[in-house]
C-alpha cells in the first residue's frame, strides 16, 4: 500500500489567528503531542501540547508562532525515513507537506510502526541475535557472510547501538545453527551480547567455573 494512504485529515490544523484556550481545549480532547498550525493557508509548523498549555489563554495562536517546529515530510518520503523523523522530533503525529508546499494531512506514529511490524524482521518465525564489535572493525558484509556461511537466513540487521567506539549490531535470523553462528562470530572478534540457550559456549564456560570454584573450595 502507498505511503500516501496513510494520510489523516481527521484533525484540522490550528490557525493562526486562533485563541490559545481554543487550542488548549483541543489537546484537552486529544492524545497527540503536537499540532500542525496554517497561516493564511500555508503550514508554519507544529505546536506542542506542553507549550500550548504555559501559554496565556486570551492571546492567540500568532503571537507564539515563534515557538512553531518545523518538522514535517513529503507524501514521497519512504516510510524508514518518516519513522526517523518520528524519532528524531519526539513526536506521535507527522504533517505531510508537498512540494508546493501544500498541507496534505498527516501520518500517526502507530500507523508508521505498523508497517515495521509488517516486515519479515518481525513476522517471519526466527531468533534475534545482538553483537557488538569496534566501531572501526565491524561490516555488514561480514556479518551478512557469518550467517550465511551457516546455511541461514538472514532476515534483516540494524545498528541498535553506539557507545565508546562499540557498535552493537542486531540481527534477525533463521532458527537453524545458532549455535554455529555464535561461535563463528566469536571466531571473527565479535561480542555476543545476547542470551541464546542454544549457545554451547555459556554452557562451557559456566561449566568451567564451577568446576574452578569447586576446585578452588578443596
Amino acid at each position: 500500500m502507498p505511503l500516501r494512504e496513510y494520510i489523516i485529515n481527521d484533525i484540522k490544523p490550528l490557525k493562526a489567528t486562533d485563541k490559545i484556550a481554543d487550542a488548549q481545549q483541543l489537546f484537552n480532547q486529544l492524545t497527540y503531542s503536537h499540532v500542525p498550525v496554517k497561516k493564511d493557508g500555508t503550514f508554519v509548523g507544529c505546536l506542542t501540547e506542553t507549550d500550548i498549555h504555559c501559554f496565556n489563554a486570551d492571546k492567540t495562536i500568532e503571537d507564539y508562532l515563534y515557538a512553531a517546529e518545523g518538522f514535517h515530510v513529503s507524501p514521497t518520503t519512504i516510510w524508514l525515513d518518516v519513522l526517523e523523523a518520528f524519532a528524531q522530533n519526539e513526536t506521535n503525529i507527522m504533517p505531510v507537506i508537498d512540494d508546493n508546499e501544500n498541507y496534505l494531512g498527516y501520518y500517526e506514529l502507530h500507523d508508521i510502526i505498523s508497517l515495521f511490524n509488517d516486515t519479515p524482521f518481525f513476522s517471519e518465525v526466527g531468533a534475534i541475535i545482538i553483537v557488538e564489535k569496534g566501531m572501526t572493525d565491524y561490516s555488514f558484509s561480514e556479518i551478512s557472510q557469518i550467517i550465511e556461511s551457516n546455511d541461514a537466513r538472514l532476515f534483516g540487521a540494524f545498528i541498535s547501538k553506539i557507545e565508546n567506539d562499540v557498535v552493537q549490531i542486531t540481527v534477525k535470523i533463521g532458527h537453524k545453527g545458532l549455535n554455529e553462528i555464535a561461535q563463528t562470530f566469536r571466531r571473527y572478534g565479535y561480542n555476543i551480547v545476547s542470551n541464546h540457550h542454544e549457545d554451547t559456549h555459556i554452557e562451557n564456560l559456566k561449566e568451567r567455573s564451577d568446576y574452578l570454584r569447586k576446585y578452588l573450595n578443596l
